[in-house]
């Protein structure tokens, strides 16, 4: 069976520069915007959200304010945030897991990496602490609490057609999403490549935990994917040039592939 596969933008930051993009840039202080996403799959009757965004009260706090409402943005599905069963947790980053209190029936699809690192001495580390926010991890926590995670070890599938891969790099636990689609094994790439730059040059994000990981997980990226062109980065606004747009300006589809090739 197949997916369909949605990009949901939810917030972008304009004034940032390609040196907080990537590490070692000739052109460090060119402009450089990001775009913040979800993702949503849909096939026989199955619908899966993958991350959650952040609301406003944390957008405000970090000084990056949201354009919309993460459970506002299912609302073009014909859902609202109590439909949502199951959410795939790629990382519990502020920015991917900022809105798990606003999908209370979730259950949490999560790597035990990722929970043991963002639970465990690594976070008496200012620099890797600043992208958390102890109440989303504790929503997490509260979640396992309620029976309502379900962890994963490396590579897991879903459901069919539907597989995690525990990439690590950015975050010890960092999982990328493979979905079949019409136009073949798509990669939900998250920040295992915040950028199509990233993995197409083999240029780290500078927030990163294991460099040998993130650098080989360009390349699993690439093996998990049917083609380079299917793999989505997670923050890149160019996403919604190569894609087609979907039934809302906020959405962008996926699954058909992209109308122009990114990687050329």
């Amino acid at each position: 069976m197949t997916y369909e596969v949605y990009a949901i933008k939810y917030a972008e930051q304009t004034a940032r520069v390609r040196g907080d993009n990537y590490m070692f840039d000739d052109n460090h202080d060119a402009p450089d915007p990001i775009d913040f996403y979800m993702w949503l799959l849909r096939g026989e009757g199955r619908v899966i959200l993958v991350d959650t965004g952040f609301d406003a009260a944390e957008g405000q706090a970090r000084g990056r304010p949201i354009r919309l409402d993460p459970g506002e943005a299912l609302k073009p599905f014909g859902l609202n945030p109590g439909d949502v069963t199951e959410i795939i947790v790629t990382h519990l980053h502020f920015d991917h897991a900022g809105g798990l209190h606003l999908f209370p029936n979730a259950q949490l699809h999560l790597q035990t990496a990722e929970m043991a690192f963002a639970t465990g001495p690594c976070m008496c580390h200012d620099a890797l602490r600043f992208p958390f926010t102890v109440g989303h991890v504790v929503e997490a926590v509260k979640r396992l609490y309620s029976g309502k995670v379900t962890f994963h070890d490396g590579d897991s599938e879903i459901a069919e057609g539907i597989t995690v891969h525990r990439i690590g790099g950015h975050t010890k636990g960092m999982q990328a999403v493979r979905v079949r689609t019409q136009a073949g094994w798509l990669v939900l790439a998250s920040d295992a490549a915040h950028f199509y730059g990233n993995f197409l040059h083999g240029v780290p994000f500078p927030i990163v935990v294991d460099m040998d990981d993130m650098l080989n997980g360009f390349d699993t990226l690439r093996s998990l994917a049917s083609a380079p062109k299917l793999i989505v980065p997670g923050h890149d606004p160019l996403v919604r040039q190569h894609f087609p747009a979907g039934m809302a300006a906020h959405i962008t589809r996926l699954d058909a592939g992209p109308t122009t090739d990114p990687t050329l």
